[in-house]
């Protein structure tokens, strides 16, 4: 049951985690204020004149993260139940593998619960992890949009999310804590707070930012995301830096004592092999990020150790930003090549085995200039030829006339194919347009006076489809245009469907002894469906057959 809490109203106060008493801020001069539930406020827009306002809906759902990847259902309604009793629990898995992504949703039956759950459970250890539980936000926005994130780093190894959380905690309702740790569970030196206000926030960076916390001076800011540092500080700064380009011969002792001249080296590695030659490339770590900065400006393009290559000295970078930015470069490479080469890369497919890359442009070099001509060949036997290759001309107009007169030609024992290159992401999508199509259907017959609608009473049909009825047998199909029972014989041409009178009262003559051999047919097959329905009146069948041909014979005459 869902507690309603009318703005003003006393609701549920939230117990107050103390910080330790070895870890304090040095400047504890300023006033704390009075501690505010741990519950998210919610807001209600101000109601207007001679309106009721409606109180907000407390929510019950609490999120739980930084959970173990084996952790299941049971094992948390273990640790939660204690508190109260619990409506539901999900662990969040991966659509396609089923493993768990590390987080899931308990939901209490009333908000009191789930208050006492946040307040005791709170940092806890299950399966050998530190749980971190905030409340469930249904709008997204809310923790998308970074309001009231802080980022705090230089911590001590020993500072961990309950002592980050209660070093906080002062400046307002904290909504999510969290140091970050490694593979090992070792602190990263940094961590992240995000109150329920910028208010909060901005106090919380006025008042920490450069007080010393087990004798480390913390920074504090405002979190950035990481596509926005670039765009917001115009620069990033850095302490470690990449050396390449440098000769084999130069020695660790001459490596570092060269970036020396620009400030303290923190650590400095040439990259060798296994057997102890370089391998031209090394990192040099300074403690300042202005000596890294200068290094990398008097080093860079330059030949300071010797050599004939020009040295590069830079940011080192991680491996998703080194791959990231190959991908954007051959990425704008590729679009070039293709916006080039739209009108004048052909296709060419099913080629004879013995064509190779020279046969290839002998057979198209007739038609303009040919800037490259290649057959595609096995990956694993180069010597294998896939079938398949390209030629592409300097000119559209060249690659137009040799699609036009070498599609479908002979070319050694098998007739080639030939059209416009195709990206395959074009190709991708014309695939798809054409699944999401619908099919199409066959096309309906007219029902006209030349061909009507076969009587309903037809061999197989019994006189009702009721209880007991005869199975319902429609029969092999027919080939189009042979007469079927019940049906007029269709008109041998059927570009001529007018007739003269002498050759319609011949034509009808014919239809009236056919009519009349099929009526016995349908009356013989109506009266053997009544006797194998049990009961049915043989005479009611054999009147309805004899209605049908009265209708047909009246027809006739």
């Amino acid at each position: 049951e869902n507690q309603r809490f009318p703005r003003g109203s006393n609701q549920p106060k939230t117990k107050k985690l103390n910080a330790p008493s070895s870890v304090e801020l040095t400047e504890p001069n300023q006033k704390k204020p009075k501690q505010k539930t741990s519950h998210p406020k919610m807001t209600t827009p101000a109601p207007a004149p001679n309106a009721a306002a409606q109180p907000p809906l407390a929510s019950a759902s609490l999120y739980v993260g930084d959970l173990d990847p084996n952790i299941t259902e049971p094992q948390l309604f273990e640790t939660f139940s204690v508190v109260g009793p619990v409506a539901s629990i999900r662990v969040c898995r991966d659509a396609m593998t089923r493993r768990s992504l590390g987080y899931a949703y308990v939901n209490f039956h009333n908000v009191v619960d789930a208050e006492r759950a946040l307040d005791t459970l709170n940092y806890t250890t299950i399966k050998g992890k530190a749980c971190r539980i905030m409340w469930k936000h249904r709008d997204p926005s809310i923790r998308k949009s970074g309001a009231g994130n802080i980022f705090i780093k230089n911590l001590d190894k020993s500072v961990d999310t309950r002592t980050l959380h209660d070093t906080f905690s002062q400046f307002g309702n904290i909504l999510s804590c969290k140091v970050s740790m490694d593979d090992q569970a070792n602190s990263r030196g940094f961590g992240f707070v995000q109150f329920e206000t910028a208010e909060e926030a901005n106090e919380a960076i006025a008042k920490v930012n450069g007080i010393m916390l087990l004798e480390k001076k913390l920074f504090v800011g405002p979190f950035i995301p990481r596509n926005e540092r670039d765009s917001v500080t115009g620069e990033r700064r850095f302490t470690n830096c990449y050396v390449k380009n440098f000769p084999e011969d130069v020695a660790d002792d001459k490596f570092e004592a060269e970036f020396k001249k620009y400030g303290e080296v923190t650590s400095c590695k040439i990259m060798r092999k296994e057997d102890g030659t370089s391998r031209g490339f090394g990192f040099v770590n300074f403690k300042e990020a202005d000596h890294a900065k200068a290094a990398c400006e008097a080093i860079n393009a330059s030949k300071t150790f010797g050599g004939d290559k020009e040295v590069y000295c830079g940011r080192a970078e991680k491996e998703s930003e080194r791959k990231e930015k190959l991908k954007k470069k051959y990425d704008a490479i590729r679009m070039e090549r293709l916006k080039n080469n739209q009108l004048v890369n052909l296709y060419i497919k099913n080629l004879d085995d013995t064509i190779d890359d020279e046969k290839l442009r002998t057979t198209f070099e007739n038609f303009g200039t040919i800037t490259s001509a290649k057959v595609m060949r096995d990956k694993d036997r180069p010597e294998v030829s896939k079938g398949f290759g390209f030629v592409c001309f300097a000119q559209p107009e060249e690659a137009t006339r040799a699609v036009t007169a070498m599609n479908g030609q002979m070319v050694g024992t098998k007739p080639i194919y030939v059209a416009l290159h195709q990206p395959i992401e074009i190709r991708r999508q014309m695939q798809a347009a054409q699944g999401q199509r619908p099919q199409q259907m066959l096309p309906r017959f007219q029902v006209g006076s030349a061909m009507p609608m076969p009587p309903m009473n037809m061999a197989g049909f019994g006189p009702g489809r009721g209880a007991g009825a005869a199975p319902v047998f429609m029969g092999w199909p027919q080939p189009m245009g042979q007469p079927q029972p019940g049906m007029r014989q269709q008109y041998p041409n059927r570009q001529q469907p007018y007739m003269n009178n002498a050759q319609g009262r011949q034509q009808r003559g014919q239809n009236a002894g056919y009519n009349a051999n099929a009526q016995g047919a349908r009356q013989g097959a109506q009266q053997q469906g009544a006797r194998q329905a049990g009961g049915a009146p043989q005479g009611g069948g054999g009147g309805e057959g004899g209605g049908g041909g009265g209708g047909g014979g009246s027809r006739e005459n």
